[in-house]
């Protein structure tokens, strides 16, 4: 091929390549024009949309827009403030309602100053508890609490006032007292209380069911601590003469509710807010926590009728002093008391009082209760515990006894005692 050839095939390649570059000039002029002029057309009016900004809206536009989103966040929030209010108004919340004001603060007002102005020991304010308003008679209230928060009112030892839930402090009126499950009653002027607190019954209680604990710890008035029943069928021995010897054993509810110094003779309820027992005791110890214990309703209710009618719990009474066998040291069992091998425990009389339903019937100094009517008696709380539960007074009991190493066998009949 000649140089002709050569620049002839040059020359047409050049003149292929002209249009498709005019081409790509020509798309991106008319870009452009179109990117221009779309804005001022819409300006004018000439398109029948408007042109903004892409994925928003004008200022303004945002402006209308968040004013009318305005009443919408408004009603959002106040639908979550009555959520939230709903979800706290609980059960528990009602329940409180409904009996705190009928729990009250107890003051212990030991008389020990001489001065008009002396404060009684223990500092002002003396020993403090709990106490629950439960009725209404007349022109009086009634307060049941727990013997120990008042001890010493009976003999005249000591004042009572009763701190409503208002803060008003008002002097309280001694009804009665019963040591062997820890409870009291009093009174005070029905013009001052407005609310009453309803009992439920214990009996019905379960394991695992709430238990809400209101009184005043640490005199922290109207403290509210909740919890469960932890078990509803505890005996707890109770130490009444100090000898570091069980007396009686006390029949109570567990609960891991905080029960702390102070909340004794307050209220444990259950979730309609009803009253199912009365806080009394704590095991007080550095390894132990969550275990407090309360007075169930079904004991406290007929103690708290007794003490309204006769100030004091009547019970079948044999009339005689005991001891433990189990407080006598085991060599005198045989070589004093004459007992057989087989003797493995029992009550020791120590005395007899003249006139009581043990000495009619026959029974003495020195003897040893083994049994009432064929039930084993060990010591002296099973003694009480066979009186007080399974006999009333005026019933006739059999008395099984060893007396110089002789078993005999005496018929009791019971009165009344007071303990």
């Amino acid at each position: 091929m000649g140089y002709y050839d050569q620049e002839h095939t040059r020359e047409n390649k050049r003149r292929r390549s002209r249009p498709g570059l005019t081409a790509f000039i020509g798309a991106v002029i008319g870009a452009l024009l179109v990117v221009f002029s779309i804005p001022m057309l819409a300006g004018t009016g000439f398109l029948p949309y408007d042109i903004g900004p892409a994925g928003g809206n004008t200022a303004d536009e945002e402006a209308v827009e968040q004013e009318d989103d305005e009443p919408a966040v408004e009603e959002v929030m106040e639908e979550e403030l009555e959520s939230v209010s709903l979800e706290t108004t609980s059960d528990v919340t009602e329940a409180v309602e409904r009996t705190s004001e009928a729990v009250v603060g107890i003051v212990n007002m030991n008389q020990t100053g001489t001065g008009m102005f002396d404060t009684p020991e223990g500092g002002e304010g003396g020993g403090t508890g709990s106490g629950i308003v439960y009725k209404i008679d007349g022109e009086q209230a009634f307060v049941v609490t727990n013997q120990h928060v008042i001890e010493g009112a009976s003999e005249g030892d000591t004042n009572i006032d009763v701190t409503l839930s208002d803060g008003a402090r008002v002097p309280a009126e001694f009804v009665g007292e019963d040591v062997l499950t820890d409870l009291a009653v009093l009174t005070i002027d029905a013009a001052e209380v407005d609310t009453v607190a309803d009992f439920g019954d214990s009996d019905t209680l379960q394991a695992g069911e709430p238990a809400i604990a209101i009184g005043n710890p640490l005199a922290f008035e109207g403290s509210v601590t909740l919890g469960i029943i932890s078990a509803t069928d505890r005996s707890i021995p109770v130490d009444i003469s100090g000898n570091n010897q069980p007396d009686w054993e006390a029949e109570v509810l567990q609960t891991d509710a905080a029960i702390n110094p102070g909340n004794s003779g307050g209220a444990l309820l259950n979730i309609q807010g009803e009253v199912i027992g009365i806080n009394s005791m704590k095991i007080a110890q550095q390894a132990v926590e969550g275990i407090g214990f309360s007075i169930p309703t079904s004991v406290a209710l007929p103690v708290i009728e007794d003490l309204e009618q006769h100030g004091e719990v009547q019970r079948p009474q044999m009339g005689i002093i005991l001891r433990s066998l189990q407080e006598i040291p085991s060599f005198h069992w045989e070589s004093t008391l004459g007992l057989p091998d087989d003797v493995s425990g029992g009550v020791y009389l120590e005395g007899v009082e003249p006139g009581s339903p043990a000495a009619e019937g026959g029974l003495e100094e020195g003897d040893v209760i083994v049994s009432l009517d064929d039930e084993e008696i060990r010591d002296a709380n099973e003694l009480r515990r066979y009186l007080y539960t399974e006999t009333d007074i005026g019933d006739e009991i059999d008395v099984q006894f060893y007396r110089n190493g002789e078993r005999s066998e005496a018929t009791v009949t019971l009165s009344e005692q007071i303990f």
